[in-house]
């Protein structure tokens, strides 16, 4: 297998073309846009007008009224109505923009996890053996976590912020341009220092993110290897190397919410001090009679109206950061190219019409003919050379001929190159030009499409997987269309239809944790019988019984030979007893083939099989 590569975050390289992807997203729901800015304007500016109505109140109605025995309050009560009637627009509005902000964003977020999924799903074998399942998980946790949050919350309140500072500065203008010019002047110099902060925040969310997704991969590793930590008790390894990640971690965070959390504090108290200062300005000047009463207040509260959207604001930026950082990940991922297929020949089932009832044969369809060619399972490795980096080969001069019917078997040490052949065989990874050539019936696999060539294979693997859902629906993954007697016909095949019938739902139970409440065996013996059902040409066996036992291991031998009976078998092996019977023998080491032959002529030959055979030499 190849090497693992760990990836943290990807660093945001193009903010702009991260927002034209997620503006191209979010396109589908232009209609909307139109309702939410008129619902933020009307929200915004319900604000703006409420606070101007203080000048009024004020000069024309309370301070006149003061001393006054019987004042008429009808034109009072009109314009306190007015100002009711204006908020409680502006907050029906406000709810109204949440509302559809939330639709836009829980819709804009589902179709881009389908993408992401569906896109996942048409990657290379590679890309999933250089990453791992935690870094992969956190695309869909916490980076859409962020990018949820700065759809439904912080671009609404962005909006809104940007048109009441817009608005508010208008009417201060209009108010009074001398204390305007004041608020600008202390404005500019604290906005000049949150600019500075917000730089160094952008760069720490960025390290904050890349560190999640190595924890996270981390923590999912040593969960799902929980029991293999605690045979070798390596728990106190395991925490001192967890600790490790998380304090990088941490300080990460702590970096990212230190300047992150600056900057709040930092514009609150600035507000205050800002209006302290214009209170002071404008009671100077109202001493003088240069201003009213009136236009103070509303003066005032404008300030303060002025100076918290332009501390969200601030917030806001280092939100919008921190998504765009996940978000870029989650495009990158989406962008990236999908598994190549250059093939052209496809794998269909025929029937003999004069034999109906007669089970369908495989056979390959070559573009542009007509005639078929007969699906036989011959299976050819021409000097094949490859490796998973080119710095690195695996498999030097490799060649292998598996004819239809026969069973070959490919032992060695672990790193000999045993995977690898399948590996290629199954077009995980293709053969770059001039490195060998591998012929299935003839035809070179690379003319073969992906997905046909895949189908007219079934793979036992030593890991056995098992899917969320019943014993039945698990294996009757390997062929979807296969009947309740075809299923319980595999099971008996790989002797497990009696194990399964003693489960508390018998074919019905469901498996949950991977097929936790099964042991290892049974596990794999339902995965071949999940081979079984795919009723392939082609067949291939990863130690297939490596964890079952010695007595089970012999109850489904003949099973396991009716189900190798006419197919082309390879089968990698550790434990030697269950090639003896193989047609030919391959053994491998540091990608060479150095031996061939059956049992008996590589016994006799007292090379490294034997040694292997006899105990003399271990396989690692």
């Amino acid at each position: 297998m190849p090497p693992v590569k760990r990836h943290g975050g990807a660093k945001p390289k193009n903010t702009k073309k991260t927002v034209l992807q997620l503006l191209r997203y979010m396109k589908a729901y232009a209609r909307l846009w139109p309702c939410v800015a008129v619902c933020v304007c009307i929200s915004s500016g319900a604000g703006v007008a409420g606070t101007y109505f203080l000048r009024p109140l004020l000069n024309v109605y309370i301070i006149p009224f003061i001393g006054r025995a019987n004042p008429d309050l009808t034109a009072f009560a009109r314009l306190l109505c007015l100002m009711l009637g204006i908020y409680m627009t502006g907050a029906l509005c406000t709810w109204l923009n949440h509302r559809i902000m939330l639709h836009i964003s829980t819709r804009t977020l589902y179709r881009i996890r389908t993408d992401l999924f569906s896109r996942l799903e048409t990657l290379p074998v590679s890309f999933f053996d250089s990453r791992t399942h935690g870094e992969l998980m956190s695309l869909f946790t916490n980076d859409t976590d962020t990018l949820r949050d700065m759809l439904s919350q912080t671009i609404p309140q962005l909006f809104s912020s940007c048109l009441t500072v817009a608005g508010v500065f208008v009417m201060m203008l209009i108010l009074n341009p001398v204390l305007t010019g004041i608020l600008v002047v202390t404005l500019a110099l604290v906005m000049t220092a949150a600019g500075k902060i917000g730089k160094r925040s952008a760069s720490s969310f960025r390290a904050q993110q890349k560190n999640i997704g190595i924890v996270n991969g981390y923590i999912e590793e040593m969960i799902t290897g929980q029991n293999v930590v605690k045979v070798f008790t390596h728990e106190q390894a395991v925490k001192e190397r967890f600790a490790v990640l998380n304090d990088e971690l941490c300080r990460a965070g702590t970096d990212a919410n230190t300047f992150a959390n600056i900057l709040g504090p930092m514009m609150n108290n600035f507000s205050h001090i800002q209006y302290a200062f214009i209170a002071m300005c404008g009671a100077v000047m109202a001493i003088r009679g240069m201003l009213d009463i009136g236009t103070i207040a509303s003066f005032l509260q404008y300030t303060r109206s002025f100076s918290q959207p332009v501390s969200m604001i601030s917030q806001q930026f280092n939100s919008i950061l921190n998504a765009l950082a996940g978000a870029e990940r989650i495009f990158g991922v989406i962008g990236m190219q999908a598994e190549e297929d250059s093939g052209t020949v496809t794998a269909v089932q025929v029937v003999d019409d004069l034999f109906a009832e007669s089970k369908p044969q495989w056979s390959w369809k070559l573009y542009g003919r007509a005639e078929l060619v007969p699906l036989r399972g011959d299976v050819e490795f021409v000097n094949v050379s490859f490796g998973y980096t080119p710095e690195k080969e695996v498999l030097h001069g490799v060649s292998l001929h598996a004819r239809p019917g026969q069973k070959i078997a490919l032992v060695g040490s672990t790193g000999s190159g045993k995977t690898t052949v399948i590996n290629l065989l199954t077009r995980f990874y293709d053969l770059a030009e001039g490195c060998g050539r591998i012929i299935y019936d003839g035809i070179p696999v690379q003319q073969i499409r992906k997905d046909d060539l895949r189908r007219s294979l079934a793979m036992v693997l030593q890991d056995t997987h098992l899917f969320t859902g019943t014993v039945y629906d698990n294996i009757r993954y390997g062929n979807p269309d296969a009947s309740r007697q075809q299923i319980e016909a595999a099971a008996a095949l790989a002797n497990a239809d009696s194990f399964i019938r003693h489960l508390e739902h018998g074919y019905d139970t469901v498996l949950t944790g991977d097929g936790g409440n099964l042991s290892q065996g049974q596990r794999q013996l339902l995965s071949i019988a999940r081979a079984a059902v795919a009723d392939p040409p082609v067949l291939i066996l990863d130690e297939a019984t490596s964890s079952i036992d010695t007595r089970t291991e012999a109850l489904i031998e003949k099973g396991m030979d009716r189900l190798m009976q006419g197919r082309t078998v390879l089968v990698i092996a550790h434990r030697l007893s269950t090639v003896r019977n193989a047609d030919e023998i391959i053994v491998l080491e540091k990608g060479q083939i150095i031996e061939r032959g059956t049992h008996a002529q590589l016994l006799e030959a007292r090379g490294r099989y034997y040694k292997l055979y006899t105990g003399a030499f271990e396989l690692d």
